[in-house]
């Protein structure tokens, strides 16, 4: 018989990793409430016609289709099979697939619902998605985001309270992270300036990497993309940026002066960074120019962050653009938005040590079971127990205190209670703490206490 298995690139959760896992979405969801966002949540699968085209012709390829149901085959010819443009048959054997990312079934839920909403619209959504990526270490097909977006306002002091969420968020999680800010709008003006306009992708691509390979190898790759000696030259000031983001600013002025665009991004950075001197972040706001996270996306402001503590990519993203619904006709409505990466920040969570002890176990007391006249009297206290928000079980067979000792060791349960003829007499139950060994006769009432304050 085969053994069962699940698809590449998923995974199964047990209890613990999903008590983790909750951890990390409730303290982000409490955190997007805390900031005036509702949650939505849209299907699984979409129209084939809502996603196709939407990523560029990688993403495409990236895309589950879905099967129609029933006889799929039925109206296609045994030319439609063989003449090899599989475009065009997966077109007429499927209609449906599952979604790439949350942005987009985003952009058709306002586009639809676009009477029903009042602008500025603030929503956040965490749910799974699905991508036939070649699975690797940190790469799955099926993962989860964790995404907030505003829109139906060009306010830049949306983009200030969606920096205060990063901070608060990874505060409560107790990491240091690294806030990184640019602008798509510098980027384009740097291009401008040193004359490669049409060259901005090559170009950010490469001062992406000027931290790894330093500037003499960024200059190389620049003049193997066809960018000239002189556009090189114009680009060292910017490349050699130093001082205080005060003073970075200062300079960027100066050699983006002839760019109306390169200037205006430095304006709204600025803003930005004037806007949360305001604030305590608890973690740092740094000015990088090498950053281009999705570039064709993106217009203005563009956010990233690194974890300090632990090698690891971006752990959230995000950034402002100007025409999230424009590929459902409907033009023209700005946002800005953000995405927590919950499997990076699972792993950076458990390489620190961070998770919190007390959510991963479930149960707070076990009681143990000698038999069905003990059973009977306990029933109604763990009612009584539960009705106070203890979290209690009874272990259902009357097997050897031996195995049911070890049933709450293995479950990391703390407390375990033991009622036998003498307690049921006096109306006590003798409570065992797991971690001292300290056991004590208490009553209903103590327990909660105890519990509550463990």
């Amino acid at each position: 018989m085969q053994k069962p298995s699940i698809p590449k690139g998923t995974r199964d959760f047990s209890p613990e990793e999903t008590a983790k896992r909750n951890y990390i979405f409730y303290t982000i969801k409490e955190v997007y409430r805390l900031y005036g966002f509702r949650q939505i949540e849209t299907p699984a699968m979409e129209n084939l016609s809502t996603l196709m085209g939407k990523y560029g012709e990688e993403g495409d390829k990236l895309l589950f289709k879905i099967l129609n149901s029933g006889h799929f085959l039925g109206d296609m010819s045994a030319e439609d099979i063989t003449e090899g443009n599989s475009a065009k048959t997966a077109n007429k054997i499927s209609e449906k697939g599952l979604r790439y990312d949350l942005t987009v079934p985003f952009a058709r839920y306002v586009v639809m619902h676009r009477n029903d909403i009042t602008f500025p619209f603030k929503r956040y959504q965490i749910q799974p998605v699905w991508r036939a990526d070649r699975p690797q270490k940190g790469r799955y097909r099926e993962f989860f985001q964790c995404d907030a977006d505003i829109v139906g306002s060009d306010s830049l002091l949306n983009e200030v309270e969606l920096i205060q969420i990063i901070d608060e968020v990874f505060s409560q999680f107790g990491i240091r992270v690294s806030v990184k800010l640019n602008n798509r709008k510098i980027l384009s003006g740097i291009a401008e300036i040193i004359g490669e306009a049409d060259k901005i992708t090559d170009i950010t691509v490469a001062i992406d990497k000027l931290d790894k390979i330093g500037t003499e190898k960024v200059n190389e790759e620049l003049a193997s993309k066809g960018i000239t000696q002189e556009a090189i030259e114009k680009l060292q000031p910017i490349l050699l940026l130093s001082g205080t983001t005060r003073e970075k600013f200062s300079q960027l002025k100066e050699v983006l002066a002839s760019s109306p665009t390169g200037l205006k991004g430095v304006e709204e950075i600025e803003y930005i960074f004037d806007k949360t001197d305001l604030l305590s972040l608890k973690n740092e706001l740094t000015l990088d120019l090498t950053l281009a996270r999705g570039l064709n996306y993106y217009t203005g402001a563009i956010i990233e962050v690194k974890a300090l503590d632990v090698e690891i990519g971006s752990i959230t993203g995000g950034g402002r653009y100007d025409n999230l619904t424009g590929i459902f006709g409907l033009p023209g409505v700005s946002g800005v938005g953000i995405s927590f990466g919950a499997d990076r920040i699972y792993d950076v969570l458990n390489q620190l040590d961070l998770f919190p002890e007390n959510f991963t176990y479930t149960t707070d007391l076990l009681f143990v079971n000698f038999g069905e006249k003990e059973a009977a009297y306990l029933l109604p206290a763990m009612q009584q127990l539960r009705s106070a928000g203890i979290r209690c079980e009874l272990y259902p067979d009357t097997a050897k205190m031996k195995k049911q000792m070890s049933y709450a060791d293995s479950n990391h349960i703390p407390f375990v209670a033991i009622v036998g003829e003498n307690e049921m007499k006096e109306g006590k139950i003798m409570l065992k703490n797991m971690e001292t060994g300290e056991q004590k006769p208490v009553t209903i009432q103590e327990i909660i206490s105890d519990i509550k304050n463990y």
